[in-house]
């Protein structure tokens, strides 16, 4: 079965060269398929060679500048440099806390099969049943709240000290605010968190 998509596989890596011809490239190891050519090392013609068990391969990396606008791709930053350690700590459990009060009682009021609040490990699980589960996490290398919500998907909050609250540099979007709509909206009740 192996020996019908060896040719396949042997014009899409040629394809693949003939990619990486056009752009900058570098040379990468990677493992070699065993299952291709009868079990042995595959070592097609141009720039592939085969290193005993290894097989150098080249992999091509485009130089040309980013298409996307400024806005939607922000620059690094070094958030050591502009929160310690220990203040970060502090406003981000204090604002995983207050998200778990606020939701435990939002669960008090409203009738919603399988919703849950969950903390544990500095993360704050709410399950909303077959509506989704949204997931809260402190990302201290980063100074970030993580977010993974069933609605918008993943987003990562900075500290906005102008504004006092934590916002997704992308979108804009304060953290409670997002939560507060998205919630409201999947529960059919609004939620205050703010």
């Amino acid at each position: 079965m192996a020996s019908r998509f060896a040719p396949r596989l042997l014009l899409q890596r040629l394809s693949t060269l003939r990619r990486a011809r056009r752009t900058s490239s570098i040379l990468v190891a990677s493992e070699a398929p065993a299952d291709v050519g009868g079990g042995g090392l595959f070592s097609p013609p141009g720039p592939w060679s085969v290193l005993g068990p290894r097989c150098v391969s080249r992999v091509s990396f485009s130089t040309r500048p980013s298409a996307l606008d400024e806005r939607q791709n922000p620059a690094a930053v070094d958030y050591r440099s502009l929160m310690s350690e220990e203040e970060f700590h502090t406003l981000a459990d204090e604002t995983i806390h207050d998200l778990l009060e606020k939701f435990e009682e939002y669960g008090d009021a409203i009738q919603v099969d399988g919703y849950e609040v969950d903390y544990g490990n500095h993360v704050l699980t709410l399950k909303l049943g077959s509506l989704g589960t949204y997931v809260i996490n402190k990302q201290t290398p980063n100074r970030q709240i993580w977010l993974s919500s069933p609605v918008s998907g993943p987003a990562r909050f900075d500290w906005d000290s102008t504004a006092k609250t934590w916002v997704y540099r992308r979108t804009k979007a304060a953290l409670l605010q997002l939560l507060e709509g998205e919630v409201g909206q999947l529960c059919g009740e609004p939620i205050s968190l703010r």
